[in-house]
């Protein structure tokens, strides 16, 4: 029989529903994914980091899980929260359930509970912290949960940034590579590192305590900022990093990377009442007025009554009008608040990673 389990939010709310993947309890920022595939390239989003995510697709698991979809080393979520799990996925590359899967990285998940209710309180209250349990009633969890450090005060990004610098080397073999990146880790997507190297680039990634001094040593052609977790307001030092790297190259920001651009240019940042997370946003390109669906993963905004210095918005998302880019009027940096590397998501916006290394060519 499966254990029941329980999550529980930080406003007393309780869900009802059943344990799997590992049986443990967990805590975290409770928030939602409207993505209809890509499970796994969720679970393993470094932007996912301190979170427990809840897909709104209430069947997951169907095509199990397998080698190839993985964004990072290791899956990142705290926790998994489901409506329906699958225990027989059908797919030829499939070689482990998502309760194996998850299981395996002691991650724990629940099942059987009501996802949309969960979304629907999310949208209305605004993310919150909340705590899986299987040991725990609601009372006891709820104080358990009340002990836990919020989300906002954690510096994410050095959790789960590389440990030591390195040179991205799958699918570079035997191609042309006539640029040399450095990516700025602050929580990477492996897609990044595909997609520039399948468009001629060596890339050597470096950590994100890594110096401006020390990433300018690499003599790089271009610098990429890299996606991540968590509040970018506590992370002074990437944001000096990146002020100190703003004249001297091309850069392109993904994400936390537009907000740690836009803080070095000294806007502000603000938080989403429940974020953008999935992959069917539409942003418009202010430049063409053209409209892209989008894959999106942020908690936070930057204010575009504060963009200055040189920066402007450069597009909106166009279900709340919030900044989703920037660009510097002169200065070869531009920046977007989506995932232009997809995984998962439409890829409907990699011609940005063209455009960025145009400009690193015109710059060289």
């Amino acid at each position: 029989m499966p254990e029941e389990a329980i999550l529980v939010l930080e406003d007393g709310t309780v869900y009802n529903g059943y344990s799997f993947g590992a049986g443990v309890d967990t805590s975290g920022e409770v928030v939602f994914n409207t993505s209809m595939t890509g499970y796994q390239e969720i679970l393993t989003d470094p932007s996912y980091a301190g979170q427990i995510v809840v897909p709104t697709y209430p069947l997951i698991g169907n095509y199990g899980t397998n080698d190839l979809d993985i964004e990072s080393r290791k899956i990142q979520v705290r926790g998994f929260v489901v409506r329906e799990e699958c225990l027989e996925p059908n797919h030829y590359l499939n070689t482990k359930t998502i309760h194996r899967y998850l299981a395996e990285s002691e991650i724990a998940g629940i099942y059987g509970v009501d996802t949309r209710a969960i979304t629907r309180k999310l949208r209305t209250a605004g993310v919150m912290m909340g705590i899986i349990t299987s040991s725990k009633t609601p009372e006891e969890a709820l104080i358990e949960l009340k002990k836990a450090p919020d989300y906002g005060s954690i510096d994410f990004i050095s959790q789960v940034t590389t440990e030591a610098p390195y040179k991205w080397e799958e699918n570079a073999v035997g191609r042309s590579l006539l640029y040399n990146i450095a990516a700025f880790d602050c929580g990477l997507k492996y897609n990044i590192l595909r997609l520039l190297t399948g468009m001629g680039c060596a890339v050597t990634v470096v950590p994100c305590t890594t110096t401006a001094g020390e990433i300018l040593a690499l003599n790089p052609d271009g610098i990429l900022l890299s996606p991540g977790p968590g509040d970018p307001r506590i992370l002074d030092y990437a944001v000096e990093t990146v002020r100190e790297l703003a004249d001297k190259k091309p850069i392109m920001g993904i994400c936390l990377g537009n907000q740690l651009i836009a803080l070095a240019f000294g806007a502000r940042i603000f938080k989403l009442k429940f974020g953008h997370r999935g992959g069917n946003h539409p942003v418009k390109d202010l430049s063409n007025d053209r409209v892209y669906i989008t894959a999106q993963n942020h908690g936070y905004a930057v204010d575009p009554d504060t963009v200055k210095n040189g920066l402007e918005v450069s597009h909106i998302n166009l279900n709340d009008g919030t900044v989703e880019g920037v660009r510097h009027k002169e200065l070869p940096i531009f920046a977007i608040q989506y995932h232009s590397e997809a995984s998962p998501g439409p890829l409907d916006s990699t011609y940005l990673f063209e455009d960025f290394i145009k400009m690193v060519k015109k710059s060289k």
